[in-house]
C-alpha cells in the first residue's frame, strides 16, 4: 500500500509519516514545495498543490489511500483525479466546527463540510477525523508571553478540549493501517475541556514564569490577527469563543478507541513546549 500524505509540512504529517514508515508503510510526502520537507529515509517527495490541481494526477499516481487536508478549493478536481488513479480510501482532516451549531453560517465549518460533502458523493470511501481546538493553536500567544509576560484573550472563560496534535497522527495512523475502523466519523478531543485562562495558567506552570491574561474586546483581538487571519476565520473564532464562554466543551473517548491510550493533556503540551513561552 502506498499513502499520500498531503500537507506534508504540518505538525500532524511530520508526526504520521515516521508512524507510517516504522511499520513498512510506502508513503509519499506531498507539499507545494516538496523541497523544503525533511522526511525520512524512503519517503518519496512529490509536488502536490491543493491550489493547483495540474499537480494531482502525478502525485496520486499508483496510490491506494490518502491523508488529506481540507481545502474546498478544488476538492472536486482532486477527487477526480483520485478515482482515475483508484485511490480507495481517504482520510480526511477535517473539523470538529461542523457539529457546532450555526455552522451553516461559520467559515471555517462551511470549508470543512464542503470537503466532506464532496468526499461523500464521489463514492470513494472516506474517514473523517473532526478534531477540535489543537494544543498548538497556543502558540498563537507565545510572542507576547515571551515579549510582555501576558496572553490576550476576548474570552478568557471560553472552553475548549485542546487536543495533542500527536494523538490526532496516531488516529490516522490507525485509520490508515486497519480497514475496520474506517467508513466512520470521529470527533477528536483532549481529555478535558478547559478554559483559555486554565490554560494560560498551565503554560506559566510549564515556564516557570508568571503569565497573566489580559482581557480584550472582540475587536481589539480580530483586530490583531488581521495581517494573518482572513476576517471570517476570526468572526468564527470569536464566535466559537461567545458560545463556549462558561460552558464546558465536549469531551470524547475517540481518541482511546483508535490509539488504545488516553489523549495527552494539555499540561503536557505545555511542557513539551515550554520555550516557545519563554523570553
Amino acid at each position: 500500500m502506498t499513502v499520500l500524505i498531503t500537507g506534508s509540512r504540518g505538525k500532524v504529517a511530520t508526526t504520521l509519516i515516521p508512524l507510517l514508515r516504522e511499520h513498512g508503510i510506502a508513503v509519499r510526502a506531498a507539499s507545494a514545495s516538496p523541497d523544503k520537507l525533511t522526511v525520512p529515509a524512503g519517503v518519496e517527495r512529490v509536488v502536490c498543490d491543493l491550489d493547483d490541481p495540474a499537480t494531482f494526477p502525478a502525485a496520486l499516481a499508483g496510490v491506494e489511500s490518502v491523508f488529506l487536508y481540507a481545502n474546498p478549493h478544488h476538492i472536486e478536481a482532486f477527487l477526480a483525479a483520485a478515482k482515475a488513479a483508484g485511490v480507495q480510501h481517504i482520510t480526511v482532516l477535517s473539523s470538529s466546527s461542523i457539529l457546532e451549531p450555526g455552522a451553516d453560517t461559520n467559515a471555517i465549518a462551511a470549508m470543512h463540510s464542503a470537503v466532506e460533502r464532496g468526499i461523500e458523493r464521489s463514492g470513494i470511501e472516506a474517514t473523517f477525523l473532526r478534531p477540535g481546538a489543537f494544543a498548538g493553536n497556543a502558540l498563537g500567544w507565545s510572542w507576547t508571553a515571551k515579549s510582555a509576560g501576558s496572553v490576550d484573550l476576548p474570552y478568557p472563560e471560553a472552553q475548549s478540549s485542546p487536543i495533542h496534535e500527536a494523538d490526532i497522527a496516531e488516529a490516522a495512523f490507525a485509520v490508515l493501517t486497519r480497514p475496520e475502523l474506517r467508513g466512520r466519523a470521529y470527533h477528536l478531543t483532549g481529555p478535558a475541556s478547559l478554559t483559555a485562562a486554565q490554560q494560560v495558567a498551565m503554560l506559566a506552570e510549564a515556564t516557570g514564569r508568571p503569565l497573566t491574561v489580559n482581557p480584550v474586546s472582540a475587536e481589539a483581538w480580530k483586530a490583531s490577527t488581521a495581517e494573518f487571519m482572513p476576517a471570517t476565520v476570526a468572526d468564527a473564532l470569536l464566535g466559537y469563543f461567545a458560545s463556549h464562554e462558561g460552558h464546558p466543551d465536549a469531551v470524547t473517548q475517540d481518541v482511546d478507541e483508535l490509539t488504545g491510550h488516553p489523549a495527552r493533556t494539555f499540561a503536557s503540551w505545555a511542557g513539551e513546549n515550554a520555550d516557545a513561552f519563554r523570553p
